[in-house]
């Protein structure tokens, strides 16, 4: 009876897989990712719709990624200073609203270049935030598991988003599309900002 209690004591205390910060953390994520997928696979179309080509399609989509690369590590160094990094991943998906939103009035390859810049340094500005956040709630028995889940979640967001975001696009336009990105991320946003501070 007695190895009985000690058993049940010790199963108690067991940690749950995902933690309700965790929860948050992947579906407001998940929003995130289903967004910038949904653009994906029909970005050279949009490209083309704006007079530009396939190398055109190439380069602005090198901007992005090249100014988030050229941002992710300052705003890593200063997100480690910042004791509520929530907020910092709240600007971060503002920001890549904002750059998709202005897809909605883009009509010129140097005007697509800017956009691409905004939504680089956008996700640049969350991508080491929303880490460190993460990070803080994994759990030590479960660290490997809950990361696998993100990733788990990441490739599953990426295979929706790009269906989705081919449906919209061909039965309402880009147009459509990049307000339903846009809200995506700003839906995630406002949910993370007005969380309690004490629960990330």
């Amino acid at each position: 009876m007695h190895h009985q209690r000690r058993f049940f004591c010790r199963f108690r205390k067991t940690k749950p897989l995902f933690n309700k910060q965790l929860k948050v953390l992947l579906v407001t994520n998940s929003m995130i990712l289903v967004a910038i997928a949904m653009l994906g696979p029909i970005y050279a179309l949009f490209v083309g719709k704006i007079g530009g080509d396939l190398l055109d399609a190439s380069l602005t989509s090198a901007m992005l990624a090249f100014a988030a690369g050229v941002t992710s590590l300052a705003t890593g160094v200063f997100s480690d200073k910042v004791k509520e990094n929530e907020l910092i991943v709240v600007a971060g998906y503002i920001i890549v609203g904002i750059g998709f939103l202005l897809y909605t009035i883009c009509d010129s390859i140097w005007f697509l270049l800017l956009i691409q810049v905004i939504i680089g340094l956008g996700e640049a500005i969350y991508n080491p935030a929303f880490d460190a956040v993460y990070s803080k709630h994994c759990t030590d028995d479960h660290v490997g598991k809950q990361w696998g889940a993100w990733e788990s979640i990441n490739s599953f967001s990426i295979a929706g988003g790009a269906v989705i975001g081919g449906l919209i696009a061909t039965s309402l336009g880009f147009n459509a599309l990049f307000i339903t990105m846009a809200l995506l991320c700003f839906s995630s946003a406002i949910y993370i900002y007005q969380l309690p501070r004490k629960l990330l």
